[in-house]
């Protein structure tokens, strides 16, 4: 059996993008208990949210997954009412606490362990279990024999998820205080400053304001900083293993980030559902290619593996691709698009598509809908344009350029 791909949807936008492009089930949040708090539906947008995605067969996990502390216990209730009566699919939590409250007062809602849990052994999954969790999400640290002999021991109407790619953080799966002490921004609370990313220097007591760098290499040292993660090439080991969820981390990212890493895993797992028994697994190149167009950061297998290949050597993203507008229609020959930066005449684009290899499109003619003429540039953000292009292309596709491309031609 595949396993469900799970994408990440911070915003309508994302969510969209996610069910167009291919996952099974989504994960957001709603108010004070999700662990992003730049990244929420309030409960109006929840409700448009979840209906939106049941009309497409997508299912709808909500997190509730901080810490909280003894006064926000007291308005949980109230949050988990509205969580029930909003038609989620699961609720994703991370408190021993909440787990209780909230098989309480919704005895039939399917509740996910989260991997703030720090599920790490197969003992703590079936206590998990034995309490009401359907599904644990385990902790990121774990290596793949481990999560087999955890699926071993556990019964099988216990489901495991795990990451397959994205943003990895250098604490015990998220429970991390580095923000909180150095910026009071609570990382259990969603407002995670990331400094484990910034880079540092020594300064010895008895000299202040001398500061010595601690080298890795000649830009300093990101000891706390960790590479992303990307298991695309190795889907087929994690199902074997008995992972039933295959997560997408990301519910800060942009509604592209959503749609393209979710594009490439979804035709991955098609590719791995069409491999024969006993045949070597391999992705589409296109996919292999997909995760490379997103802002991403050093890729690696995270724990997955032998040795960690965690820590990065500089502290910045890959940012080779971008989009420049999104299709609204597609008829009579013509895509009407909303640009999204500037773009031009003669420029080598490509489109990403739902479900399905980028079609690279050379920008051969731009029309400009609100002054009703032809143009060598889409110079206006937010401003509609006509492209021509012969086929069907769904709405909620994207036009993007490779920004290397485009520098190179403005530097010649």
């Amino acid at each position: 059996m595949i396993p469900e791909l799970l994408s990440p949807a911070g915003c309508q936008e994302s969510l969209e993008a996610a069910v167009a492009y291919g996952a099974d089930a989504v994960y957001l949040g709603s108010g004070a208990f999700g662990m992003r708090q730049g990244a929420v539906f309030d409960q109006d947008m929840l409700i448009r949210a979840v209906g939106f995605a049941h009309e497409n067969g997508v299912k709808v996990y909500l997190c509730c997954n901080t810490l909280p502390t003894n006064e926000e216990m007291d308005c949980l209730p109230e949050f988990l009412h509205f969580a029930g009566s909003a038609g989620i699919d699961a609720l994703i939590v991370a408190d021993v606490g909440v787990l209780s409250l909230a098989r309480e007062i919704l005895p039939q809602m399917e509740l996910h362990a989260s991997t703030q849990t720090g599920i790490v052994n197969w003992r703590t999954a079936v206590e998990l279990h034995r309490m009401g969790a359907k599904r644990v999400v385990l902790a990121r640290e774990l290596p793949l024999e481990e999560i087999r002999r955890i699926r071993e021991k556990t019964p099988s109407s216990l489901e495991l998820e795990a990451f397959v790619h994205g943003s990895m953080c250098m604490s015990v799966s998220g429970r991390c205080l580095i923000s909180n002490y150095l910026t009071g921004r609570d990382a259990n609370r969603g407002q995670c400053a990331q400094p484990c990313r910034w880079s540092y220097y020594l300064m010895e007591e008895t000299r202040p304001g001398e500061y010595f760098p601690i080298f890795q290499d000649e830009k300093g040292s990101y000891l706390l900083n960790a590479k992303d993660l990307c298991m695309i090439e190795y889907l087929d080991l994690l199902a074997q293993a008995g992972i039933s969820s295959f997560k997408i981390e990301g519910r800060a990212k942009a509604a592209y980030y959503t749609a393209s890493v979710t594009s490439a895993y979804r035709g991955a797992l098609e590719a791995l559902a069409r491999t024969p028994a006993g045949e070597p697994f391999e992705p589409p190149a296109w996919t292999l290619e997909e995760v490379h167009k997103v802002s991403h950061r050093e890729y690696s297998t995270g724990f997955y593996f032998d040795t960690p290949g965690q820590v990065l050597h500089s502290g910045g993203y890959i940012r080779e691709w971008e989009v420049i507008a999104t299709v609204e229609s597609c008829a009579d020959g013509f895509l009407t698009v909303m640009a999204r930066n500037r773009f031009f005449a003669g420029e080598n684009a490509e489109l990403l598509l739902p479900r399905q290899a980028p079609d690279p499109y050379p920008i051969t003619q731009i029309f400009d809908l609100e002054e009703n003429l032809e143009t060598d540039c889409a110079c206006h953000a937010m401003r509609r344009y006509r492209l021509p292009y012969q086929g069907q292309v769904p709405a909620g596709s994207m036009l993007r350029r490779c920004k290397i491309e485009k520098h190179t031609k403005e530097n010649s």
